[in-house]
């Protein structure tokens, strides 16, 4: 795993923002523009309000996380997603010169990469809307059927999310055993759950009715409701992985709540409204609801600058333990 500079503490977030100010001018934004923070996850991601061209929002990306072309990869997508799947995703705003994608140096030489996106209006819908995620199922299931027809440039690369890279020994968000308040009963539990979805997802293979592009993280913090349009933002972690992977981030850092079995049925409602899902991948939802489950408790590790992550802590560790004893209980089911 890439050490997450973002997270690191100190001064490092006074840095990026001078940088994100810095980044502005290259862009273009108008001298008098300001620079807030909206979040700091993956990356820092600011809202520009510029007197001259209205707002738009610059993400500022974390070191060693993406190289350009994997992130000119992630923009390709979304440009195809919206022009030929009706996903609605943000248009970036190039700089002067034409460039979507700026690798800029730091006060002490280290170059980052930042992104210019159009600013859409909206809100996060509530997690316990069942109208909302029928409307992201359908959502996602046409960025799915893009995904299998789309021919991918011949430049496009993007990372996996697979068993290997979650969990293995270079996982991507650091390891589970790491995570906040695992201690040696926590280490049992989630270690059984591990070998659990390793077995699993092996059985289940990677062919490509089941495993593709996929936007990997299609929590509602990444869906905009804006009376009656809907967008999809943040295809940072867009990559290949199981289709079914992005249920699982459906709900992600409340998996554990009653009503979620509810959701994932409006979900699939949804999604059927546009592709079929045969019984056999439907069985398996759940192993990668734990799948993001396990995966986020080495996030929330790994991420401990992140307002989630503070706020969630240990107690999520222990709801996921709760939740691996439940799935493990019922051999995989809810």
């Amino acid at each position: 795993m890439t050490t997450h500079d973002l997270s690191a503490g100190g001064d490092v977030l006074d840095r990026v923002a001078r940088f994100a100010q810095r980044a502005a001018v290259a862009y273009g934004c108008a001298p008098a523009s300001t620079v807030s923070l909206l979040n700091v996850s993956e990356n820092a991601t600011y809202l520009v309000r510029d007197p001259d061209q209205g707002p738009c929002v610059l993400r500022v990306h974390r070191l060693g996380y993406h190289s350009q072309a994997e992130i000119e990869s992630e923009l390709a997508w979304m440009d195809a997603l919206r022009a030929e799947a009706g996903v609605r995703t943000p248009r970036v705003r190039p700089a002067p010169d034409g460039q979507r994608v700026l690798a800029l140096p730091e006060a002490d030489g280290a170059v980052r990469h930042c992104v210019r996106f159009e600013y859409l209006p909206g809100t996060e819908p509530a997690d316990d809307d069942a109208g909302h995620f029928a409307e992201l199922g359908e959502v996602t299931a046409r960025m799915h059927r893009h995904a299998r027809q789309w021919t991918r440039p011949a430049w496009f690369t993007r990372f996996r999310w697979d068993h290997e890279t979650a969990f293995g020994a270079r996982a991507r968000w650091g390891r589970w055993q790491d995570g906040i308040g695992v201690g040696p009963s926590e280490r049992a539990v989630l270690g059984r759950l591990d070998d659990a979805l390793a077995s699993r997802l092996a059985a289940f293979g990677t062919g490509p009715e089941r495993f593709g592009l996929v936007h990997a993280d299609t929590r509602l913090a990444n869906l905009l409701v804006d009376g009656g349009r809907v967008s999809v933002i943040d295809f940072d972690d867009s990559g290949f992985s199981w289709f079914l992977y992005d249920v699982g981030t459906a709900v992600s850092f409340f998996e554990h709540q009653p009503h979620v079995p509810e959701l994932v049925d409006s979900w699939l409602s949804g999604y059927r409204r546009v592709l079929s899902l045969p019984a056999e991948d439907e069985a398996e939802i759940w192993t990668f609801i734990m799948f993001r489950r396990l995966l986020l408790v080495a996030w929330i590790g790994s991420h401990q600058a992140a307002d989630i992550a503070r706020e969630l802590g240990a107690g999520y560790t222990r709801d996921s333990c709760d939740l691996a004893e439940r799935f493990l209980s019922r051999g995989g089911k809810e």
